[in-house]
């Protein structure tokens, strides 16, 4: 898919705030609301919009502590990875799974928890 200066002006105004109304955004980035829609149904039927997400407050959920865990897998073979991605991704306490290069670890892990005890 080819982007041009208004699809890249919709990505980055709805990156900034995905609740904008169509009216909001059509005014932002300087057209109409129907041609605005249009654009932004193509730019989630392409996949380059995969969704629109809540960000929550942790803190105000009693999960004070976060924590970035570094993870050494002991084979480096795809189906070792695919298996350990796919079982972290059932923990509720981890809100990110990286894969990292050029440290000596492969995975970097974004923790969040109520405290040291739960960590």
């Amino acid at each position: 898919m080819q982007l041009d200066r208004y699809d890249r002006q919709i990505l980055q105004a709805l990156q900034a705030d995905g609740r904008l109304s169509n009216q909001d955004l059509a005014d932002r980035i300087g057209l109409s609301p129907s041609p605005c829609l249009r654009r932004v149904r193509a730019l989630e039927e392409s996949g380059l919009i995969t969704g629109y997400r809540a960000l929550v407050d942790a803190k105000m959920l009693g999960l004070s502590l976060m924590a970035l865990v570094h993870i050494s897998m002991d084979r480096h073979t795809p189906e070792r990875f695919e298996r350990f991605e796919q079982q972290i991704a059932q923990i509720d306490e981890v809100m990110e799974c990286l894969l990292i290069t050029g440290q000596s670890a492969d995975y970097q892990l974004k923790v969040v928890v109520r405290d040291m005890d739960a960590y």
